[in-house]
């Protein structure tokens, strides 16, 4: 997991439309990079949908909001279509972001250890540097958290 302080790896990588995002490219603004498990899954509805509706306050604050997960453009698209989401959700086919941000780990449930996407969320500066850091993430709350620890950062 990266920390506070550190500066953002950077990446590029296409959204559910084709379009290629990286933080350098965002460079000037903040970033809100949020990783979640799966597209179209209970918790990481809330989570999206908590993020669509709040994106008006963050665009307010300088900020744009990316969704990563393991997921491929098709299902990407297919999820941000059947709620609205308002935002890229980047496709990371070789997980190298996912690793490289630490979201990519060795999960257990039921007793089998797999690999998934650890739910963690990254608020990076206008410089690329960790501004915060959530590795502990309740979907239905998160944005308004998110968007909060950025007004006062802000301030």
């Amino acid at each position: 997991m990266l920390e506070v302080g550190q500066i953002a790896p950077d990446f590029s990588l296409q959204d559910q439309e084709g379009q290629t995002r990286s933080l350098a490219d965002a460079r000037g603004r903040w970033v809100v990079v949020y990783f979640y498990p799966k597209d179209d899954t209970p918790g990481c509805t809330k989570e999206a949908c908590a993020f669509r509706d709040g994106l008006p306050r963050f665009e307010g604050l300088n900020a744009v909001v990316w969704g990563v997960s393991a997921d491929d453009e098709k299902a990407h698209r297919k999820f941000a279509d059947k709620f609205g989401l308002n935002f890229p959700l980047l496709v990371d086919p070789d997980k190298s972001m996912l690793e490289a941000y630490g979201a990519w780990v060795e999960k257990s449930m039921y007793g089998k250890r797999y690999m998934g996407v650890q739910r963690i969320t990254y608020l990076i500066d206008p410089e690329g540097k960790v501004a915060r850091v959530w590795p502990k993430v309740k979907p239905e709350e998160h944005a308004e958290e998110v968007a909060t620890a950025l007004a006062e950062l802000r301030a």
